[in-house]
């Protein structure tokens, strides 16, 4: 199979679980609500929508909303001329993959800010379920819609002890973040890259020392 055929297939088959996932959630369960992912207490869907970046950290005001899908879209054509580059220098599978998966994350993400608002209503704690081309339009315009997450995993819900200073008795939740697809996309992509091809930094490192010595 062509590398440029590999691409296309991961950043398709991503966007479209992403893409599937985020509307089944935004129509078909209220905000702030859920359920047990095969009944586990520690993997659940858990609707929530942020205005910002990855796992509900938030970049505040319009302008700065403006900034950050911007920013993306202006990322995602980088990394498409960097990839790009690694097809014709036959860079490893592995390598390609990984951009792949942070290029199709990003575009599911800027899908979201770039449409939802147009084609959905808004989504409230108090609300019901949110419609698909409203009849009074969107709740946002063009490139102001939020990021739908759903992805819980809330692997250790308990209390710290109470001979513990300051913080005894107190709840103690580890892993708080709500995510989507797309974050896992690039967390993995990221990952990937961090641990299997660390090389690749390596090479820059050492043609810039090769260069200082020149």
């Amino acid at each position: 199979m062509k590398r440029s055929t590999t691409i296309a297939l991961v950043i398709l088959a991503v966007l479209i679980l992403d893409q599937a996932l985020k509307v089944y959630v935004k129509l078909s369960i209220p905000y702030g609500r859920g359920f047990d992912i095969l009944g586990l207490e520690w993997a659940k869907i858990h609707f929530v929508e942020n205005k910002g970046m990855a796992f509900g950290i938030s970049l505040g005001g319009e302008i700065g909303k403006y900034f950050l899908s911007i920013f993306r879209i202006l990322m995602v054509g980088f990394l498409f001329y960097l990839i790009s580059g690694m097809v014709k220098m036959k860079e490893r599978m592995g390598v390609i993959i990984s951009f792949a998966l942070i290029i199709a994350g990003a575009i599911g993400n800027i899908i979201d800010s770039a449409v939802y608002g147009l084609i959905f209503s808004a989504s409230t704690y108090h609300g019901g379920l949110a419609e698909f081309m409203p009849e009074a339009g969107g709740y946002a315009g063009f490139l102001q819609g939020k990021v739908v997450d759903m992805l819980y995993f809330p692997l250790i819900d308990t209390t710290w002890p109470q001979w513990m200073p300051v913080k005894g008795g107190e709840p103690f939740l580890f892993f708080k973040p709500v995510f989507n697809i797309a974050d896992s996309a690039i967390s993995i992509g990221v990952a990937i890259i961090l641990l299997f091809y660390r090389d690749l930094f390596k090479n820059d490192d050492q043609a810039a020392a090769n260069a200082d010595t020149k």
